[in-house]
């Protein structure tokens, strides 16, 4: 019988838990996939619908059932860190997804890259040598998709730029990012600002925007607390570009913003307007696949950028799964080895939010296929063409 098991939030373990090594053991007649995500906190609205996105993958690969283990990590590094060491020690995982942020994303890559497990990110995060070898992440890579905002505000004459953040990993990555891309432009950084994820006000931070009077700012956050800076920037009186990252990518900060959405520019993976994509697009047709699934059952205009991250990773599976389980069987440490190295030779591996070549370099393994750019009006998210 096809297996999907999907357990419930796990409460964080209070002792660390022993020996990361995973221990010889006999073959399965499963593949078991651990996968943590956000789906309590502020980050929720990340981890849910990748969540919600597992009940439109398949269930078997090559006639080979897969045993599923969802676990909430609250957004926690220390409870994505105690999820990860449970797959590996008690769940004997062939594969660890997750998770939905940036920070526990690194945890579980710590502990999936010392544990010898495959390990795929929902999240962007620095992939540095140490996590190089067993890990690759499905989001789009930030200078991608900083990019397309970058040629925007230069292509209208913006040259000077605020930044607004998250005072974490994600947050450095944008703000790294955007001085490295935008210096040559000719576009200059006045102001940068950053604020836990956990906060309910950046008044003070907007108000230093404010003064500053930048043509455009960008706004480093996730979820709905990307909501937040945007609220406020515009209830201050802001009038200049606000561009938000494939982070804040869901209806979800469109119901929160309200009105201080209307023209918005937001970058976003493709699976967020499938429809308006050219037929040639390989984006197209896994992408309509999941938005036709998902709104059917939870609704239009529900499509979530951060759905299309966990439907990918099973459309990356179904590609290499095959080429593992003709080297080993699963529930072996030469089959998780067999897994790592099937991500490395498989190329052009379509999927909702791009088209994926994976290499020992690149742990993202997308190009300029992997996003658009959106903006809001009337409360809708139409195409920036």
């Amino acid at each position: 019988m096809n297996k999907l098991t999907l357990s419930a939030a796990a409460a964080a373990l209070s002792l660390a838990l022993p020996a990361l090594a995973v221990p010889a053991a006999a073959q399965s007649n499963e593949i078991t996939i651990g996968i943590t995500v956000t789906t309590t906190g502020p980050a929720a609205a990340l981890g849910i619908p990748e969540r919600n996105a597992l009940e439109f993958v398949t269930k078997e690969i090559a006639g080979v059932p897969l045993k599923v283990i969802v676990l909430d990590d609250g957004g926690d590094p220390t409870n994505a860190t105690n999820n990860a060491r449970r797959f590996v020690t008690e769940s004997k995982a062939d594969i660890i997804m997750g998770s939905s942020t940036t920070p526990p994303s690194v945890a579980v890559s710590n502990v999936a890259n010392e544990a010898h497990v495959p390990h795929i990110g929902l999240a962007p995060f620095p992939i540095t040598p140490e996590r190089a070898k067993w890990s690759v992440t499905m989001p789009q890579p930030i200078p991608i998709v900083g990019k397309v905002m970058y040629d925007h505000m230069k292509a209208h004459n913006v040259k000077t730029v605020g930044y607004i953040g998250y005072s974490d990993s994600y947050g450095d990555l944008w703000i790294n990012d955007l001085k490295k891309q935008t210096g040559p432009m000719g576009i200059k950084v006045v102001d940068e600002e950053r604020f836990a994820r956990p906060d309910t006000s950046v008044t003070g931070q907007v108000l230093k925007l404010v003064a500053a009077n930048p043509d455009a700012i960008l706004v480093g956050a996730s979820g709905t607390a990307a909501a937040l800076p945007q609220t406020e920037l515009r209830n201050r009186g802001y009038k200049g570009l606000i561009y938000q990252t494939h982070g804040a990518a869901s209806m979800d900060f469109i119901r929160i913003a309200g009105k201080a959405a209307e023209g918005v520019l937001m970058a976003s993976g493709p699976v967020m307007d499938p429809e308006d994509q050219p037929d040639s697009a390989l984006t197209k047709k896994p992408g309509l696949a999941l938005v036709k699934a998902y709104e059917a059952k939870y609704g239009p205009n529900s499509r979530s950028q951060f759905a299309g991250h966990a439907y990918d990773a099973f459309k990356v599976l179904e590609r290499i799964v095959p080429v593992a389980l003709k080297k080993a069987k699963p529930g072996t440490q030469e089959f998780r080895e067999a897994i790592r190295e099937a991500l490395l030779t498989e190329h052009e591996i379509a999927a909702s939010q791009g088209v994926y070549n994976f290499t020992e370099k690149d742990r993202y393994g997308l190009d300029d296929r992997s996003r658009i750019l959106l903006t809001v009006k009337n409360g809708k998210y139409v195409l920036v063409k």
